[in-house]
């Protein structure tokens, strides 16, 4: 009996160890796995990164050529603790659905020393997110800019064709897309870099 309460009393610390472990494991893995939601599903206002599906020709061309046009306005914010200016390089770019459209965006560090930054990027209104998708762009990569560099960054994005049969959203005809860089800290635990915010706050757009 004493032998049989000493196994049970292991089972439960290996239990309770492989709980904590797990718990840990997931808390870490937040911020990657929501942005890989976000990005996929458009939640929380995220634009959709485009995978291999969305690249067929069908989707990159206008379905209706007639459709009406959807403005496509370009807002830039850098987060106090980061001494950049950033801002788009254009006001608004007009577009149909399937139509592909290039942008661009201007960052320079203003500091004098040299500073890495990460973009994380959100679009409006909410209901759009699942259709505007990116071909390429700069959120979430390590953006490292010398003292007193200024470079260019694009983004290469379009609205899904799929945006016409969708009956919550034929009164879209303003989309703002936007963007803010904060500065990079490095993950103690896997070692990557990833923006110095609350990134599921920031998503869902409960502080910013």
């Amino acid at each position: 009996q004493r032998r049989t309460y000493s196994e049970r009393n292991r089972s439960l610390a290996y239990y309770s160890l492989g709980t904590i472990i797990l718990g840990l494991g997931l808390t870490y893995a937040a911020v990657p796995l929501y942005r890989a939601f976000c990005s996929a599903t458009g939640f929380g206002g995220a634009p959709q990164i485009v995978g291999v599906g969305r690249f067929e020709p069908s989707r990159l061309v206008p379905q209706n050529p007639g459709a009406n046009r959807i403005r496509v306005t370009f807002n830039a914010d850098a987060s106090d603790e980061l001494p950049w200016s950033f801002k788009p390089s254009q006001e608004e770019i007009n577009v149909i659905p399937g139509e592909t459209a290039l942008a661009f965006f201007t960052a320079r560090n203003r500091s004098k020393r040299d500073i890495i930054g990460i973009a994380t990027y959100n679009v409006a209104p909410d209901r759009i997110a699942p259709y505007f998708s990116k071909v390429e762009c700069f959120c979430f990569e390590e953006q490292k800019l010398l003292a007193g560099e200024e470079v260019d960054l694009p983004v290469f994005f379009f609205i899904d064709n799929d945006f016409l049969e969708d009956p919550n959203v034929q009164d879209v005809r303003d989309v703002v897309l936007s963007y803010t860089f904060f500065a990079a800290r490095r993950n103690k635990v896997t070692g990557q870099l990833e923006p110095d915010t609350d990134l599921e706050a920031y998503q869902v757009g409960k502080d910013l």
